[in-house]
């Protein structure tokens, strides 16, 4: 049966092309600021990690926020994680970022312009035939505006994949501090500051990735309708938490 999804949650055709265009490398993905002679290209997709997620549920968040800081004690979050209202299956996914790259100058020193294009979480290699927006659990469909979209925010620029069951033993080294000061996590180090934290009672992980102020979380479908790909692209206009 062909899959038909909900027209207020379908990428329009600036997220949809965006979205294709992340993952193809040599694409060009507009220009520079203010250099409109320069291309920003996608040089590369990283497999950067694998997660486990061992519940089907999956948490696309930042593994913590400013305001939380010195609200609890013990570790536990304050606020409710933004949980995906859509399942997958338990398994373990690779885990990939697109890269870009827009030489630019400022102030007479030249730079090379690498950024985060989007994150990807592949859950199958079967072709997404459309992209709509992923809902959290406590997102309300019929509140949209038309050309809204929905996310999560983050006041230091960190996302992260979470599997939902082993959330709050996967964030609680994020919010250990020891006189104000984050303490050290014991934490696998992945590329561009990234991290994967993990919890071997569940066998489940968390990792982090780029997200600039936030991001916007999208459900890449397949023709059936099944999920193939989660992305979440970060610096896009109308992403509110």
């Amino acid at each position: 049966m062909e899959w038909f999804g909900d027209a207020r949650l379908a990428a329009g055709p600036e997220a949809a092309w965006y979205l294709e265009t992340a993952f193809t490398p040599g694409a060009h993905l507009g220009t520079v600021y203010d250099d409109p002679s320069t291309p920003v290209v996608v040089t590369g997709i990283e497999r950067m990690t694998t997660i486990r997620t061992p519940s089907g549920r999956l948490i696309v968040d930042a593994p913590w926020h400013d305001d939380e800081v010195g609200d609890y004690e013990d570790g536990s979050p304050t606020r409710p994680p933004r949980e995906l209202a859509v399942r997958i299956p338990p398994g373990t996914y690779p885990v990939e970022v697109a890269w870009t790259a827009g030489p630019y100058e400022f102030f007479g020193e030249h730079f090379d312009g690498i950024a985060c294009a989007a994150t990807r979480l592949c859950l199958s290699d079967d072709p997404v035939a459309g992209w709509e927006m992923g809902l959290g659990i406590h997102d309300d469909i019929d509140r949209l505006q038309p050309g809204e979209q929905v996310g999560f925010s983050s006041d230091a620029n960190v996302g992260c994949f979470a599997d939902a069951g082993a959330w709050t033993t996967l964030v609680a080294p994020f919010r250990t501090f020891v006189d104000g000061i984050p303490a050290p996590r014991d934490s696998e180090q992945l590329p561009d500051n990234c991290e994967r934290l993990s919890d071997e009672t569940r066998h489940a992980d968390l990792v982090t990735f780029t997200a600039e102020s936030g991001g916007v979380v999208w459900l890449g479908r397949t023709g059936s309708g099944a999920v193939a790909a989660i992305v979440v692209t970060s610096g896009m206009s109308g992403a509110k938490a």
